[in-house]
């Protein structure tokens, strides 16, 4: 049975997608304080589009920092919780092996790395839910 993928090293310098020394990807954003979760989601999903298609089936991971988007108690704002929690989780998660966020710190992805990476993320209005194309 094939050992699970764990990274053995750190977040890259600097943003981007950059291959590292045991064939896999690092995928690394920084939100802006002026980008909105839709700016922000779109962004990170185009980032591991290219990925794949850059290094196909390399196994990816994605490290995210998050300037501003704080409210007074210094907690991240809804949007920004949400977009760490519910939209990783669910939409971007299962295109990487490992994912690293301020929120939740490092994750790995218990089931195998998927490779079909959409065209285009799809994000609806608030009550319905993400979607891929």
């Amino acid at each position: 049975m094939p050992q699970e993928f764990v990274p053995e090293y750190n977040k890259p310098d600097t943003p981007g997608i950059s291959m590292n020394f045991d064939n896999s990807v690092s995928i690394y954003y920084v939100v802006s304080a002026q980008e909105t979760f839709e700016d922000a989601a779109v962004a990170v999903f185009d980032l591991v589009r290219e990925a794949q298609n850059r290094y196909p089936g390399w196994s990816r991971v994605l490290y995210l920092d998050i300037e501003g988007h704080v409210d007074r108690q210094g907690n991240y704002e809804d949007d920004f919780v949400e977009f760490q929690q519910e939209l990783l989780f669910s939409t971007v998660a299962p295109f990487l092996c490992a994912f690293e966020t301020p929120l939740t710190g490092g994750l790995i992805n218990p089931d195998p790395q998927r490779n079909d990476v959409p065209d285009e993320l799809v994000i609806r209005p608030p009550e319905g839910p993400f979607g891929l194309n």
